[in-house]
């Protein structure tokens, strides 16, 4: 087991500690890869040799050390590559990392739904399920030519070898976010049009505080709709110019939902994801000369210095829509 998957249990909005607790990880590999918005994969291969210590073992370092230094707990999946490890934390629990151990990937994935694995849809879930490929283990015993008549080629055969547990999949470096989400889920399925619009206030709120307390803008902004039966749809708007301004993420946010034409949908959950993100300082901004809209901005400013000092929950989303 050489892959560490960690999710570190940050409190909403409190995206600007990961880039530290990134460090904490770099201290034991150079090699680790940015989940966001709370999580990373980190390749362990030549920090057990250096450290005389496997994975698991560094795990438990690594968890106390997060604990210690930054009072964050971590849930920790391990595996020989990142797509077991990732699978292994959604057993996992905290204080207790689950290990998938080399070259029992196939027996660990063989009794979990297809849906389960990584990069797998709700359509291509639905298309297996109809054929009786319910479960990873029958998706393995099953011939790649079937395979890949109902998926295609490429598809079926990465499905394939995904599901005999051979994972050709690697731990990428990367220094900088490439998206932020938000989702706002429902108590129930909610047909009322008025608390869709205001769990889209909510999200767009978040993801500009979170962008601005990262100093990072955004150019696309893309809305998932997810309704009762599971089906879900996506749009996605790029906006007129890169911004981490709140009001202006919920203008489009509110753009796509209408644009939806939804007509008493059962709606479960909606989620935004800023997308493109760059550097604030990089980006420029449009003068309106509104006063409206400079109020706003100047709002803005103080809700965040509030957040700061007092914890996320100073300022709660949706509180500035007056």
């Amino acid at each position: 087991m050489t892959i560490l998957c960690v999710r570190f249990q940050l409190p909403p909005m409190y995206e600007a500690a990961l880039p530290q607790l990134l460090g904490l990880l770099e201290e034991f590999t150079p090699v680790v890869e940015a989940l966001p918005p709370d999580g990373a994969l980190a390749d362990l291969r030549g920090a057990e040799r250096y450290f005389g210590r496997d994975a698991v073992e560094l795990a438990s370092v690594i968890r106390v050390r997060a604990l210690a230094l930054y009072g964050v707990d971590c849930v920790i999946g391990a595996g020989p590559g990142p797509m077991p490890a990732r699978m292994a934390l959604r057993d996992a629990r905290p204080g207790l990392t689950r290990a998938v151990p080399e070259g029992g990937v196939r027996e660990y994935l063989a009794g979990k739904p297809v849906a389960a694995l990584p990069g797998v849809g709700t359509a291509t879930a639905r298309t297996l399920c109809e054929y009786g490929l319910d479960t990873l283990g029958r998706v393995a015993a099953a011939p790649l030519s079937t395979l890949q008549r109902l998926l295609g080629a490429r598809t079926g055969r990465e499905l394939h070898e995904k599901a005999n547990g051979i994972d050709r999949g690697r731990v990428v470096p990367n220094g900088i976010s490439r998206s932020l989400a938000a989702e706002r889920p429902f108590d129930r399925d909610e047909l009322d049009p008025g608390r869709h619009r205001r769990a889209l206030l909510s999200a767009a709120e978040e993801l500009g505080a979170r962008l601005r307390a990262v100093d990072k803008v955004c150019r696309t902004l893309t809305l998932t709709v997810r309704y009762a039966d599971r089906s879900a749809t996506t749009r996605s708007r790029t906006l007129k110019e890169p911004t981490a301004h709140s009001a202006a993420l919920t203008r489009a946010a509110y753009g796509m939902y209408e644009a939806l034409g939804l007509q008493r949908a059962r709606v479960r959950s909606v989620l935004l994801r800023a997308e493109g993100l760059t550097p604030a300082e990089r980006a420029s901004h449009q003068l309106t000369f509104d006063p409206v809209d400079e109020k706003v901005r100047r709002i803005e400013e103080v809700a965040d210095l509030a957040r700061a000092k007092f914890g996320p929950r100073a300022v709660m989303p949706g509180s500035l829509a007056a």
